[in-house]
């Protein structure tokens, strides 16, 4: 069973940076394309960034030149670094995986990914 474990939120300012850390067991996370999504209040949970297992990442619009994503194949792991957060990225942020087909038209479609962490609060103040 894959298990996937977020990390790293918190409450910060505005302008500051975070980074997220979502750490696999469980699994072959080299052969994963590995995401993180988040859910703001009220609102429907959306696409934030995915990495495909030869690095190529795929980014959401709504934070284009502000979060990286990467990931670590010798540890597992895959990291979100936020920089410039605004009060509108305050939302609850998820990790998830799905086995690698080769078939990325559908990167950034939550119902693609087969496992999910808890996932992880992160608050930007003003």
């Amino acid at each position: 069973q894959v298990q996937l474990v977020e990390s790293g939120g918190g409450l910060v300012q505005a302008g500051d940076s975070l980074r997220l850390s979502c750490a696999t067991s469980g699994g072959t996370f080299r052969m994963y394309v590995m995401a993180w999504f988040r859910q703001a209040a009220g609102k429907e949970r959306e696409f934030v960034q995915a990495i495909t297992p030869r690095n190529r990442s795929h980014v959401g619009d709504a934070v284009k030149g502000r979060f990286t994503i990467s990931r670590d194949n010798t540890k597992d792991t895959v990291y979100l670094q936020m920089n410039s957060l605004k009060p509108e990225d305050t939302a609850v942020y998820y990790c998830a995986a799905k086995w690698d087909d080769g078939n990325y038209y559908y990167i950034t479609a939550q119902h693609r990914y087969t496992y999910w962490g808890q996932g992880t609060q992160v608050t930007v103040s003003s």
